[in-house]
């Protein structure tokens, strides 16, 4: 690449950039949130667990050893966590952590 579309890719990516911030601020101007606004911001996390639940279900055979161990022990694991600290963040990144630590070294 020659260094005038280098300069010319950094310019379209600092304006495509500048509008992601600034879209949000042109179409909510009055204070009153839209209604699917409110559904997704209450049940998102809800979705986002269910689907790393089954992302986390999809590969497990049973019949072979471990028989689902870390799988299954890292579902209780976040499971714990979120009924402990009742944050969808922390239940996301530790049991994700969890299960990545198990499927590393186990």
């Amino acid at each position: 690449m020659s260094s005038y579309e280098i300069y010319l890719a950094i310019f379209i990516m600092t304006i495509v950039n500048y509008f992601t911030r600034v879209f949000p601020f042109l179409f909510f101007r009055k204070n009153d949130v839209p209604p699917y606004i409110l559904f997704i911001e209450r049940y998102f996390p809800s979705v986002i667990m269910t689907i790393l639940i089954f992302y986390t279900l999809k590969d497990i055979n049973f019949s072979l050893q471990p028989y689902g161990f870390k799988e299954i022990s890292s579902i209780i694991f976040t499971a714990v966590l979120h009924l402990s600290f009742k944050n969808y963040l922390v239940s996301i990144f530790a049991g994700t952590i969890f299960y990545m630590g198990l499927v590393q070294y186990l």
